[in-house]
């Protein structure tokens, strides 16, 4: 046995069963030792982009961390970017990356690098392994550390020599992962923040959003009249039918802080307090009102979910949620696709335990309101806004659920970051449809352009937000990587597509022209 066969079986042995790959020659020895290893999936992406994103969008689905295989320091900083937002939606990931051999290192090869300075901004913890014969303690020891609650981002470094030298077997362990609970002097003070405001809200995220979270967070709304608002970008939310609603905090801080004006108690569950998404002239930074009490139920860190649960006995709140969503069918009006009648037909349309990773920009937020009432589902955001998550996204939430029905809402400029994605679903046979939300645009950032102040930008600056010089095919970008595709410009196109996706099982492309 050598060090790499030593690493992969134990990391199988501890539930890792899933592996997203793009290696190279100084991985090798991890390839063949995956070869051997029936217990973990390897899947190969063909840009380490995809490789994180999937990585993602596993752990927000799974609750624990896929293995990711990159080469060198240059191939961990392709996917530096979806770690970023990883990062932000406190994904669990096992970061595995191929370096030299120790004893060539000293030559300075072109591909070497400062592997730990790409890494460590992205990483919670860093680990090199020091010998063959430890390099399987080492991936546990970093395994262990993406297991504590509720999930981050671990990364350790393989040098080839440690991968392919001979090791007698040895025993291994996985460390225990803490998980922490709030102390009850915690749960009195949110308490009596609630019971004491005239217009209170929870404002919540992480995991407050799952099912269960928001069970508890209706039974306090039930008891307090408080509001229940979410994070505008959050790993995972459980929405639709039989759960309880939130409201989404708007995008634009203007209308952020007009939705949180008035209040005089804000508790934070599972988030941070709101602030908006970029600086403008003359506008706040900070959303809620200066006058409103912040108290801080359970950071991000903690056990939200029980800290939730205890706050609402301590209130002696009822048993009931405060409002359970209602399902509703939409009546569509044919004619050229906008955002409403989008949102109506995946509504309509989205089957029962849907995956919906969201990087559908400007035109999905009609999408996200209308699905309120829809089938009961999950939805993925952009949680770090680095674009180009979506598509690897999807990939990542089709493997951790087989049995789910994976709805990707992709806007064509951030799709054209990680279109390689694509590929990848097909060669895997994964139960994905791809809304490609063709608007020929950077839109949102036509947008921003008005909102610092350019009132007429001339002919440079609105080429660089343009994508249609030359138009870009999505139909046949997916036809040309095995994918079936089509292209519908009316909704009930749009409707018999999205019917027929819907009813199959099999990667799919939808472009939708808006």
């Amino acid at each position: 046995m050598n060090g790499a066969e030593a690493l992969i079986n134990a990391l199988a042995e501890h539930g890792v069963d899933a592996c997203f790959a793009n290696p190279g020659t100084s991985e090798m020895q991890l390839v063949a030792a995956l070869d051997k290893q029936p217990g973990i999936r390897a899947v190969l992406c063909l840009f380490e982009g995809v490789v994180t994103g999937a990585a993602d969008g596993y752990g927000r689905m799974a609750d624990k961390p896929a293995l990711t295989l990159l080469h060198l320091g240059p191939g961990f900083a392709n996917g530096i970017a979806n770690l970023h937002n990883a990062q932000r939606a406190r994904s669990p990931i096992l970061n595995m990356i191929g370096d030299h051999a120790t004893d060539h290192l000293k030559h300075d090869a072109p591909l070497t690098s400062d592997i730990r300075g790409f890494a460590s901004p992205v990483s919670r913890t860093y680990r090199v392994s020091q010998s063959a014969a430890t390099l399987a303690q080492t991936g546990l020891d970093a395994l262990a550390a993406s297991l504590d609650h509720p999930g981050s981002i671990s990364t350790f470094v393989v040098p080839a020599d440690h991968a392919w030298s001979a090791i007698e077997p040895q025993q291994y362990h996985l460390p225990e992962s803490a998980t922490v609970r709030v102390s009850d002097d915690v749960i009195h003070a949110a308490a009596e923040a609630l019971r004491s405001a005239n217009k209170s809200c929870l404002f919540l995220g992480g995991r407050a959003l799952r099912e269960e979270g928001l069970e508890q967070a209706g039974r306090i709304a039930a008891a307090t009249g408080c509001r229940l608002i979410s994070e505008t970008f959050f790993a995972r939310q459980a929405r639709g039918v039989g759960r309880v609603a939130t409201e989404r905090l708007a995008y634009f801080g203007e209308a952020a802080a007009e939705q949180l004006s008035g209040l005089d108690s804000v508790v934070l569950a599972g988030a941070k307090a709101p602030v908006s998404f970029f600086a403008y002239p003359d506008k706040p930074s900070v959303l809620a009102p200066d006058t409103a009490k912040k108290t801080v139920l359970a950071n991000a860190e903690v056990d939200v979910v029980d800290a939730l649960t205890r706050l609402a006995n301590a209130l002696e709140a009822p048993n009931q949620p405060a409002v359970i969503t209602e399902g509703t069918q939409y009546p569509l009006v044919d004619g050229a696709i906008d955002a409403g009648e989008l949102g109506k037909v995946i509504a309509n349309r989205l089957p029962a335990n849907a995956i919906v990773c969201d990087e559908g920009a400007t035109n999905g937020l009609g999408a996200f309101l209308l699905t309120a009432n829809a089938a009961p589902h999950d939805w993925l955001t952009l949680t770090g806004g680095a674009i180009g998550q979506g598509l690897p996204l999807a990939i990542g939430a089709a493997i951790a659920c087989p049995n789910q029905k994976v709805l990707a809402l992709e806007a064509d400029g951030s799709g054209m970051y990680t279109v390689q994605a694509l590929w990848t679903m097909v060669r895997e046979a994964l139960d994905i449809t791809v809304m490609l939300l063709n608007n020929g645009s950077y839109a949102i950032l036509n947008i921003e352009l008005q909102r610092v102040g350019v009132e007429e930008p001339g002919p440079t600056a609105l080429s660089l937000l343009d994508l249609t010089n030359p138009e870009i095919n999505w139909t046949d970008i997916a036809q040309g990587m095995g994918m079936q595709a089509t292209r519908v410009t009316t909704v009930a196109a749009l409707d018999a597509a999205v019917a027929e996706a819907m009813s199959n099982k099999g990667p799919a492309l939808i472009e939708v022209m808006l």
